[in-house]
């Protein structure tokens, strides 16, 4: 084979498998993550700010931190696929623990998957109904 038949046929095989690969995901995507929000209270009710938020993977170990704000307010996002629907997960604030279970539908790939978590005092309080709500003030109303 001649050398610029040999470069072409090379050409023209980088080209079929760059154009077979499957599209990478990016890991940035709605079935990549669950985000838990949450305000961090003392026993008074009023905000606690500098508080580190922990929350671990029980299946993994991994460990996502966060810190809540002047309000007291949170966002932790988790990576999770679509096969860790009903994965167990620990929320740690300071010496109060509390465990959390990602629910969500694997086959929903366009909402925000999470939850609420409330630190009130010596207490953690989930309220997944407010999830939604919360993360729209945070970010403004989903875009479709």
């Amino acid at each position: 084979m001649k050398p610029l038949t040999r470069v072409l046929a090379g050409l023209l095989a980088a080209l079929v498998v760059a154009a077979s690969a499957a599209p990478a995901r990016a890991e940035h995507e709605v079935f990549y993550r669950y985000t838990l929000v949450g305000f961090v209270k003392d026993a008074r009710g009023k905000p606690v700010a500098g508080r580190t938020i922990e929350v671990i993977r029980d299946k993994t170990g991994f460990s996502y931190l966060a810190e809540s704000d002047a309000q007291g307010f949170f966002v932790v996002v988790v990576r999770l696929g679509d096969e860790s629907a009903g994965e167990r997960l620990t929320l740690k604030a300071g010496a109060v623990r509390a465990g959390v279970v990602a629910r969500f539908d694997p086959a929903n790939h366009a909402d925000e998957r999470g939850t609420r978590v409330d630190v009130e005092g010596g207490r953690v309080v989930e309220r997944a109904a407010w999830f939604r709500s919360t993360l729209a003030r945070l970010v403004g109303p989903p875009q479709r």
